[in-house]
C-alpha cells in the first residue's frame, strides 16, 4: 500500500489546523479526508491524537461545546479509514482513494459496530468504547 496525501489534501489539513476551514465546509468527508492525511503522515496510534487535537481546536475556534467532541467516533473512524487504505491500491489523493470504495461515506456505518446506545453513551463521547456488535476489521 502506498497512500500519499496530494499538496490540495496538505493545503486542507493545513487550513484546517490554521482555523481557516468553516463548520459548514467540515462535512463527513472532510473528517475523512483529515483521517486520511494524518494516516498517510503515521500510525493509527499517531494519528488520534493528532486528530483530537486538531478536532477540539476546531470546536473551540468555532464556539462549539467542547462535549461535541466524541472520542470513540474519532477512533473508531481512523481504525476504518486505515483498514480500508490497507485494502485500497496504491493513491495519491483522498480522491482517488475514496474513489475505490466510497463505503466510507456511509455516515451509519459504525452502526454496523456499536449497538446505538453504546456508540452514543456518555461514556463513549469521553472515552474509547469498544464495538459491542463487531469488530472493526484489524488494519493490517
Amino acid at each position: 500500500m502506498t497512500m500519499m496525501p496530494s499538496p490540495d489534501d496538505l493545503t486542507f489539513r493545513n487550513r484546517f489546523e490554521a482555523g481557516q476551514v468553516t463548520p459548514d465546509d467540515f462535512n463527513h468527508r472532510a473528517h475523512l479526508r483529515l483521517a486520511y492525511v494524518y494516516l498517510c503522515e503515521g500510525a493509527v496510534d499517531t494519528a488520534v491524537p493528532r486528530m483530537r487535537t486538531a478536532l477540539r481546536s476546531f470546536l473551540k475556534r468555532n464556539n462549539v461545546p467542547a462535549d461535541k467532541y466524541h472520542e470513540t467516533l474519532t477512533r473508531s473512524w481512523l481504525l476504518a479509514v486505515r483498514y480500508f487504505m490497507n485494502k485500497a491500491a496504491a493513491a495519491r489523493s483522498f480522491n482517488s482513494f475514496i474513489a475505490q470504495d466510497d463505503r466510507l461515506l456511509d455516515t451509519g456505518i459504525m452502526l454496523s459496530h456499536y449497538r446505538k446506545d453504546t456508540l452514543f453513551s456518555d461514556a463513549a463521547r469521553a472515552g474509547f468504547v469498544a464495538p459491542d456488535l463487531q469488530p472493526i476489521p484489524p488494519a493490517a
